[in-house]
């Protein structure tokens, strides 16, 4: 009954981790469509009347002020303006840097040094962590997640000898914990595999 209750409420949690973002980025066009529907109502006069030519260039436009401000971001002044708002603004709301760590792992960045796999020594145990930050004298903090919940869980700050950094992509120690430690067998396959190379 327990074990069904999780899955039940492990299933909510992942289809609104997906639904809610998309929702959001739907209410947010809609609302800009509006905005600028004023803008384009000259311009969808000069189309024909069977045409929803109002809502179609309210939408491109939108689109296009996306795409400039997308291309505009990718500048260097750009991310300088933009870590300067997440910095002022987005990172003290609650839960923010948490969840841009999250996405920029899983979409693969690399300039993201926290949450990094690893097999930690707790008590007589090999557990699996994630590396949140490193000590000036090599000692790391550690987040143990709860099984299958990957965002709940425990921290250690642990010396370097008692962590293990994987050399493994974040989905997979991600996809280990959430599978009620299905794949372990990879994590020390990779920390052994990872020993030997450094003898």
């Amino acid at each position: 009954m327990k074990k069904s209750l999780v899955f039940v409420a492990r299933a909510m949690l992942s289809g609104l981790l997906v639904l809610v973002p998309v929702y959001l980025a739907v209410l947010v066009l809609l609302k800009g469509m509006k905005s600028v529907a004023a803008l384009v109502r000259p311009f969808a006069l000069l189309l024909p009347d069977w045409f929803p030519a109002e809502k179609a260039l309210s939408l491109v436009l939108v689109l296009m002020i996306c795409f400039l401000i997308g291309v505009a971001a990718l500048t260097r002044a750009g991310r300088v303006v933009r870590e300067r708002i997440e910095r002022d603004i987005f990172e003290r709301i609650p839960g923010y840097a948490l969840f841009r760590s999250l996405t920029q792992q899983l979409s693969g960045d690399n300039r993201e040094s926290v949450w990094k796999p690893a097999l930690a020594e707790i008590e007589d145990a090999l557990v699996p962590a994630f590396i949140i930050e490193e000590f000036e004298d090599g000692r790391y903090t550690v987040f143990v997640p709860s099984i299958p919940t990957p965002l709940a869980g425990s921290v250690y700050i642990l010396d370097r000898k008692r962590v293990h950094p994987l050399d493994v992509p974040f989905a997979q120690g991600l996809k280990t914990v959430s599978r009620w430690g299905s794949g372990s067998k990879d994590l020390v396959a990779a920390m052994e595999r990872d020993g030997n190379s450094q003898r």
